[in-house]
C-alpha cells in the first residue's frame, strides 16, 4: 500500500510480532489484540526467515502450477465438452491448497454444468452475485463453482493474471457505455451455452468490513430494460443467487476487524507486497455463503431485483463475520 494512503480501517491493527506476555509460552500465531495501536509503518506479518521462504515457495509454486494448468487449458478450450468449465475449478482449488486456504460452504448451488441444448429445453442457467473485496475471491468462489467470471477489462493486461482469465474464458467489460451492448451481447453467448456467470455488482473491491452499494446497470443481462431490449440478442431466462465472501479464520483464529486487511485488496494497493505480505501465513480460512435463488421475474424493475440481492449478500457476509451464519432459507 501507498505510504500516502491511510485507509480508515487501518488502526487499530493487531500485529503478528507483538510481544508474548511472560506468562504466556511463545508461539509463532498471530496475536489477537483489538485494543493494540500499532504504528502505520509497522508490517502486519512476521518477518522471520522461515516466514519468508514459505512465502517464496508457495508463490513459485503457484506459478508452476499456473503455467501447467494454463497449457493444459489452452488445449482444452480447442475442444468440445465442458472439460474447460471445469479446469478453472480444478486450478483455483490447487492454489487455494497451496496458498493455505480452506473454504467452508453453507448452502447449496443451483449452477451446474449444463449444455446449450438443456438451456434451450428450459433449464436456466445461473448469475451468481457476490460481495468483493479481494483478488482472492476469484480464487474462492472457482475453487467451488464452475462458473464464467465478469471482469474489469483492465485485468486481461495483467502479466499473467490476464493469460489465466482469458483461458478461464473470462468475460472482460469496461466503463465505456458504448461497449455496453457488445458486453451483453457476449454475456447472453455465455448464458445460451449453458455457462454459469459471477458478478461483482459493487463495481470494486472493499475493505471487507462491509458490502458496498450494488450497481443496478450489473443486472441488465438479468432484468434487461427498455435501451438494452433494442437491437441486442436477448439472454435467456436466468436465475439470480447472492453470494456472501467472508474471511474468517486466520492461523486457526477468528479474523476481526483488524485483520481483515490480510485479505481485502482494494483501492491503490499494490499487488506484489500484499501477496508478499499475505503469503507469509500459515493457514487461513474462508465462508462461503449460497443463498436462496432469486427469480428476476419476480421483480418489477432492475432496481428492485439489485436491492433484493444486496440485501441478501449484505445480511449474510454481517452474520459470517459475526460467526452466526444462519441456515440458508431460515
Amino acid at each position: 500500500m501507498s505510504s500516502l494512503r491511510k485507509p480508515y480501517h487501518s488502526a487499530p491493527m493487531s500485529h503478528r510480532d507483538a510481544k508474548t506476555p511472560k506468562s504466556r509460552r511463545g508461539h509463532n500465531r498471530p496475536v489477537v489484540d483489538e485494543n493494540a495501536d500499532f504504528p502505520a509503518f509497522q508490517p502486519t506479518t512476521s518477518t522471520s526467515l522461515y516466514s519468508r521462504l514459505r512465502c517464496a515457495l508457495r508463490l513459485s509454486f503457484v506459478l508452476i502450477w499456473t503455467f501447467w494448468a494454463c497449457s493444459l487449458q489452452a488445449v482444452l478450450v480447442r475442444l468440445p465438452g465442458r472439460l474447460k468449465i471445469m479446469m478453472p475449478r480444478i486450478y483455483w482449488r490447487g492454489v487455494c491448497r497451496i496458498l493455505g486456504i480452506k473454504t467452508k460452504v453453507i448452502g447449496s448451488s443451483a449452477g451446474g454444468v449444463r449444455t446449450a441444448k438443456d438451456v434451450r429445453n428450459g433449464k436456466r442457467p445461473v448469475v451468481f452475485v457476490a460481495n468483493h473485496c479481494s483478488w482472492l475471491d476469484i480464487a474462492i468462489i472457482g475453487s467451488e463453482l464452475p462458473v464464467v467470471f465478469v471482469a474489469k477489462g483492465e485485468v486481461g493486461k495483467w502479466p499473467l493474471i490476464g493469460t489465466a482469465s482469458r483461458l478461464g474464458r473470462t468475460i472482460f467489460v469496461s466503463r465505456n457505455r458504448k461497449d455496453t451492448g457488445r458486453e451483453l451481447q457476449e454475456m447472453a453467448a455465455h448464458l445460451w451455452y449453458g455457462d454459469d456467470i459471477v458478478l461483482f455488482p459493487e463495481g470494486t473491491s472493499s475493505d471487507g468490513s462491509r458490502v458496498l452499494p450494488f450497481l443496478s446497470s450489473f443486472f441488465a443481462v438479468a432484468k434487461p430494460g427498455r435501451l438494452e431490449k433494442v437491437g441486442l440478442p436477448k439472454a435467456p431466462p436466468v436465475l439470480i443467487q447472492p453470494v456472501s465472501v467472508v474471511y474468517d479464520s486466520l492461523e486457526g483464529l477468528p479474523v476481526g476487524r483488524s485483520r481483515r486487511n490480510v485479505f481485502s485488496w482494494y483501492g491503490d494497493m499494490d499487488l506484489a507486497p500484499h501477496l508478499w505480505s499475505f503469503g507469509q501465513w500459515r493457514t487461513m480460512g474462508a465462508s462461503l455463503m449460497l443463498h436462496e435463488p432469486i427469480t428476476p421475474d419476480e421483480f418489477l424493475s432492475r432496481k428492485d431485483l439489485s436491492r433484493a440481492t444486496y440485501e441478501a449478500v449484505s445480511t449474510g457476509a454481517a452474520d459470517l463475520r459475526r460467526a452466526r451464519p444462519k441456515a440458508v432459507g431460515a
